[in-house]
């Protein structure tokens, strides 16, 4: 199992609105198609203005098929059209973690 760990920094004031529309509409998309949904997180002490999604996948090989996918799909090309409109995101991070052998399994 390894996990995608994505850290994205937004411009301020801007997460409320990028956040009501990724449950309404991205999260679905993406729950159809990606691994395990550890969770969405935002910032409240640190480095501000930053949301953290944890994913769950058997391998890189899973997880590398799975967001091909998901890259066909046309529901989300509009989502993410829509998406980079808001001109909110500022950057995006991305981490692939691999659990030490005595970790707990996810999932």
């Amino acid at each position: 199992m390894i996990v995608d760990h994505r850290t994205y920094t937004f411009r301020p004031g801007t997460i409320g609105k990028w956040l009501k529309k990724f449950e309404a509409e991205g999260l679905p998309i993406q729950r159809r198609h990606l691994g395990v949904f550890m969770g969405l997180f935002t910032t409240e002490i640190g480095n501000l203005n930053q949301v953290v999604f944890l994913w769950g996948y058997d391998s890189l090989a899973d997880r590398e098929a799975r967001r091909a996918r998901m890259a066909e799909d046309p529901a989300w090309q509009t989502f993410l059209s829509e998406v980079w409109a808001l001109d909110a995101i500022q950057a995006q991070e991305i981490k692939i973690l691999k659990p030490a052998a005595f970790s707990p399994p996810i999932g």
